[in-house]
């Protein structure tokens, strides 16, 4: 059985990239850069951060 754990919208609106996240445990946020590349990284270490177990 599949289960969500993340929504993930992208968007561009005046030359910037945004990224509308939901989870269960951080809730809906936002995060919004010039560039393509660094909203993905962003988004990457922060999802990251916030499924990985801790040990």
């Amino acid at each position: 059985m599949e289960e969500s754990i993340c929504r993930i919208e992208l968007e561009i609106e005046d030359k910037t990239y945004i990224a509308k996240v939901q989870t269960d445990m951080g809730g809906p946020r936002e995060y919004q850069s010039k560039r393509f590349d660094r909203l993905l990284t962003q988004l990457m270490t922060e999802l990251q951060a916030e499924f990985e177990p801790d040990f």
